[in-house]
């Protein structure tokens, strides 16, 4: 799967990390908006059990997921291809069996696999109170749960983010909390 690098070995690589941490966040962010408006939206709708939410949000994970993995592999295969050809014809060199291609084959694999993780564990995490529908909460309380969680995601994104930029991490936390605040207000503004 990553030739012949190490799993360890591609994680050191500072770019390796920043794609592959760029993608998880980004798609992770469209995970949790894509969760708050579905949480809002079948709360307003009447949806009346939270598993049919918790489903319904599943098939957002898997749809955002499937689109993560597959974007980001085709992405980064046309991204990759295009340095070695420019490597390749600086060098006036074929280099596919070298080590480099083998790294950045390693390399697409584990920005594909994160880009996919991103959305699936923000989905899973941000629909997990409905579940606790009917034995613990009610559809307004899951919905709330759902809503909050899914701002708590938001925070912790971009608290992170902060945090790497060497930025306040709070100021940055609550930038992308907002996020969740407009997603969900807009969602009021629905008819209906």
């Amino acid at each position: 799967m990553f030739g012949d690098h190490s799993l360890e070995e591609l994680l050191r690589d500072d770019q390796v990390r920043s794609i592959s941490r760029r993608y998880f966040i980004s798609n992770g962010f469209d995970g949790t908006l894509t969760s708050v408006g579905v949480a809002m939206g079948s709360y307003l709708s009447g949806v009346p059990d939270g598993v049919t939410v918790f489903t319904i949000g599943m098939g957002a994970a898997i749809g955002l997921g499937t689109s993560g993995v597959w974007s980001v592999w085709e992405i980064e295969r046309a991204e990759k291809r295009a340095e070695i050809h420019d490597l390749e014809d600086k060098m006036l060199t074929d280099l596919e069996d070298t080590r480099l291609v083998d790294r950045k084959r390693g390399a697409r694999v584990i920005n594909a696999t994160m880009s996919g993780v991103g959305p699936v564990l923000a989905v899973l995490l941000t629909m997990a109170p409905f579940l606790l529908e009917p034995v613990a909460l009610s559809m307004q309380a899951a919905t709330i749960a759902s809503v909050g969680m899914g701002i708590a995601i938001l925070f912790v994104f971009g608290a992170y983010m902060g945090s790497i930029a060497k930025l306040t991490w709070y100021v940055s936390g609550l930038r992308m909390a907002l996020a969740g605040l407009v997603a969900a207000g807009l969602n009021l503004l629905l008819p209906g």
